[in-house]
Parts: C-alpha cells; sequence; structure tokens
C-alpha cells in the first residue's frame, strides 16, 4: 500500500460538531426553485390529462391490464352496442331511496320488493350474459383465456353507459 491512498491521513480528527456540519443539510431550505416546482406540477399535470385522455379513447398503450387486448375490446364493443337492466340498477336504487321516504308503509314496500325483483333479475341476466359472453369470445378468439371474461362483461353492464372508462367505442345498436 503507498501512503498517499488515502488522503484523509496526517490531519487531525476533526471534532463532531464539524464533521456533521459539513455534512448537515438544510431540510428546509428548497431543492428547487419555485419556479421549477411550478413547471414540473404544470408538466405533470398536462401528462396525467393527456395519459386520461389516451385511456377513454381505449387506446391499448393506456390502458391497464385488466383492459388489454383484442378479447376485452370485443366485451366493451358487444356490452356497450346494447341496452341491459344492469344500467338502469343504480337509477332504480335511488328511486327506491326516494319512494322509502315517502311515510306510506305499502309505498315503502313496494319499493322494496321492486329494489329486490331488479337485483335478482340483473343478477339472473349477469349469469346468462357472462355465459354467451364466454361462448362468443372462445369461437371469436380460441387463443384467448376466457379466464375472468364474464365477470369483466357483466360488471361493464352494470355500469351507467356515461360512467364507463374507457368510454364507449360504438353507439346502441351498431354491429361491430
Amino acid at each position: 500500500m503507498s501512503e498517499n491512498s488515502d488522503s484523509k491521513k496526517g490531519k487531525a480528527t476533526p471534532k463532531r460538531k464539524d464533521a456533521q456540519a459539513l455534512t448537515k443539510v438544510n431540510s428546509l431550505a428548497p431543492s428547487t426553485s419555485k419556479e421549477a416546482k411550478a413547471r414540473d406540477r404544470a408538466l405533470e399535470k398536462s401528462r396525467r390529462i393527456e395519459s386520461r385522455a389516451a385511456f377513454m379513447r381505449g387506446e391499448e398503450s393506456a390502458l391497464p391490464a385488466r383492459d388489454r387486448g383484442p378479447a376485452k375490446k370485443w366485451v366493451r364493443n358487444y356490452i356497450d352496442s346494447r341496452r341491459t337492466i344492469g344500467e338502469y340498477f343504480l337509477p332504480t336504487i335511488m328511486l327506491v331511496l326516494v319512494l322509502t321516504v315517502i311515510p306510506v308503509k305499502a309505498v315503502q314496500l313496494l319499493a322494496i320488493l321492486f329494489m329486490y325483483a331488479a337485483m335478482l333479475y340483473s343478477l339472473v341476466s349477469a349469469f346468462f350474459m357472462s355465459r354467451t359472453i364466454k361462448k362468443l369470445v372462445a369461437e371469436k378468439f380460441p387463443n384467448e383465456s376466457l379466464k375472468g371474461i364474464g365477470i369483466y362483461g357483466w360488471l361493464r353492464s352494470t355500469q351507467m353507459r356515461r360512467m364507463r372508462a374507457p368510454a364507449p367505442q360504438v353507439k346502441r345498436g351498431d354491429s361491430f
């Protein structure tokens, strides 16, 4: 070993407070200027807006893994091209809530029964819709996995059309 391998040798050991003062970073002082932070925030906001717009347009690169692939796109278009009872379930529940406030027991009872009937009908139609979707996807995309594809379609069908993400790409009644 050479004597000059460590430049700290041959000097007095610094006092602790002096050594700490050299390495201390003021955590209250900003590491960047306010203008730089504002610029970064604006850039990040524009990136998020563009990413959200790409997601809503249904661009494959902007979709999360659960929504990617030709089979999932086909299921989205299949659901978006038709009306389902599931998309009217939330407004139905809101109506039931309003009706249960009316202080007439018969109206309240009918509202609750209507809610349960709508829920039962929605679940039964979901079961058959899921089977149909699986069968059609298996025919159209034989190499695609069917795991979760039926419930994916059912969950999309339970969302109100305007609230669906990615946004519907086909109109009701369209063939695709």
